[in-house]
């Protein structure tokens, strides 16, 4: 009865809780794009260190390719899950899974990565005093001969909201 009673009053509130959340098909292009791999790449378990210098070169404006690297770059992870408290108001982290490796990160980097999904468009939502921001199956293609053109192409992401 009390599960009937709490999935009517979230459906009359127009809420729905974040376990029943579906997923949708998402991308981000552009400078949005660049960011999110970029924010990404930096934990990730399954780059080398020379791609992820050279998205750090990129997304710092370092477009010369002479130092960056002269291949496409894919950044991908597999799930990625933010918490942010909004009771105490100092805690965040984000679970960020590549492959089979999960890497967790807290404070001011878990935020970097929660603010940079918000503006890809990964909406947030709100349970028992905890605002949760996911995303799923992130593939990015950074393209750094694109890049230096200049002309907005280069970086593109692909990646399921919700879970």
């Amino acid at each position: 009865m009390r599960k009937i009673l709490v999935g009517t009053i979230f459906f009359m509130l127009g809420l729905r809780p974040f376990s029943v959340a579906l997923a949708a098909d998402s991308s981000a292009n552009g400078p949005t794009a660049l960011a999110l791999a970029a924010v990404v790449a930096e934990h990730s378990t399954l780059l080398t260190a020379q791609e992820k210098n050279a998205l750090a070169r990129l997304f710092n404006g370092a477009v010369d390719l002479r130092l960056l690297a002269s291949h496409k770059i894919s950044v991908k992870a597999a799930a990625v899950v933010c918490r942010m408290s909004n009771v105490d108001i100092s805690e965040r982290s984000c679970e960020v899974t590549f492959g089979t490796q999960k890497i967790t990160l807290k404070g001011r980097q878990a935020n970097e990565l929660n603010a940079t999904a918000s503006a890809a468009g990964v909406a947030s939502e709100g349970a028992a005093g905890t605002i949760y921001t996911s995303f799923s199956h992130l593939a990015c293609a950074i393209d750094p001969q694109e890049i230096e053109q200049k002309d907005g192409g280069g970086a593109n992401c692909t990646f399921d909201v919700g879970q």
